[in-house]
């Protein structure tokens, strides 16, 4: 798995820390000093909890166009998914709704999709599934409005057949989004659907 890591950090150039954004010698996610603060996540489907420098890489990485982390974040990912006991037919991204990616300029999910796809040997279907309505941020939204606000917010398409699916996302909150995602592919005809997210949040009423 290490091997693994190594392989997708190669390619970056130069190396950056994805937490602290200072230039590191080695090719690794994090500075050793960043890579210290991150808490793992307790509870699977999930590489870490959010916050700290880990939260720090994921607001570049969304907001601030650094669509490069990608490859880094992506790889530690790809280590967590390699640890799963499951296997899978196919890796499938959260999407984002076409005007957000427009206005963003890409879609997290599908850039941390391609590396964990890789390592695991089976096809990202980056069109797996659609966001069919253009919901609000979820980040805005009280506790209570989240699940409302991404019912049905999904479809299933061009699952090729696949059966058992890795739903990969940026970071869960409540769930709720993780949730609608995962029915609409069972809908779409996918058998097992297991989910893998870079950051957890904890809340005292996370679902």
């Amino acid at each position: 798995m290490r091997k693994v890591l190594r392989g997708f950090l190669a390619l970056l150039a130069p190396l950056r820390c994805a937490g602290c954004d200072e230039p590191i010698d080695v090719p690794a996610a994090f500075c050793d000093a960043c890579a210290a603060s991150n808490q793992l996540a307790a509870l699977p489907g999930a590489v870490f909890e959010y916050g700290g420098p880990v939260a720090d890489a994921i607001q570049r990485f969304k907001y601030e166009g650094r669509s490069e982390l990608a490859t880094a974040l992506g790889a530690l990912m790809a280590e967590e998914a390699l640890r799963s006991s499951a296997r899978f037919d196919a890796v499938v991204p959260v999407p984002l709704h076409w005007r957000r990616r427009r206005a963003r300029g890409y879609d997290q999910a599908a850039l941390l999709a391609k590396p964990v796809a890789k390592a695991l040997g089976v096809p990202a279907l980056l069109r797996g599934l659609r966001r069919v309505r253009n919901t609000p941020s979820q980040v805005d939204l009280p506790f209570g409005e989240r699940q409302r606000n991404v019912r049905r917010a999904f479809a299933a398409s061009r699952l090729r057949g696949a059966r058992r699916v890795l739903l990969v996302d940026d970071v869960r909150t409540t769930g709720a989004t993780i949730r609608a995602a995962s029915e609409a592919l069972t809908e779409g005809g996918a058998l097992e659907v297991h989910s893998l997210v870079l950051a957890a949040r904890v809340l005292s009423e996370a679902a």
